[in-house]
């Protein structure tokens, strides 16, 4: 795949939309100086070539599941990514990526119950075939959460 092709202007429109994406093309184009059918074409190949999205950031107080746990997974190292895809399809999960060092998968999931968690850990993931070895550590707070991150990579 190869590098996104953005220039100046998108990074300057990037910045004014991750501030505020609810920001009128009209102000932007005003901001920067183009016309707002510059902003609006701009946009539209950003979304196209899926370099920005929309989306309303829930906070964690609406969220169902209210504690949130990092999954570490030793996995045959010929079978993580098929490992990776098998976890990434259970419902409980909400994150899960191919890592470096003492664990080659990490899976994020929010649960409210440590019954819960243990069941995905320990019954749902080790099962997997392939998987040697599940560690679980349970965020008791968080000091630091940029929601504005939504997809963290590809």
């Amino acid at each position: 795949m190869s590098e996104p092709q953005i220039d100046e202007l998108d990074k300057q429109l990037i910045d004014i939309l991750s501030k505020d994406a609810r920001t009128s093309n009209r102000r932007i184009a005003s901001d920067l100086g183009v016309t707002e059918g510059t902003v609006r074409g701009r946009i539209r190949r950003l979304q196209n070539e899926g370099l920005i999205a929309f989306t309303a950031i829930t906070s964690f107080e609406l969220a169902d599941h209210t504690k949130m746990a990092f999954i570490g997974v030793q996995a045959d190292v010929d079978r993580v990514r098929k490992v990776a895809a098998e976890i990434a399809a259970l419902s409980t999960i909400n994150a899960v990526m191919v890592t470096m060092g003492r664990f080659n998968i990490t899976a994020i999931c929010l649960f409210n119950e440590l019954d819960t968690l243990h069941e995905i850990a320990s019954e749902q993931i080790l099962s997997i075939s392939g998987v040697h070895h599940v560690e679980t550590s349970i965020a008791v707070k968080t000091l630091k959460y940029n929601s504005r991150i939504v997809k963290i990579t590809s």
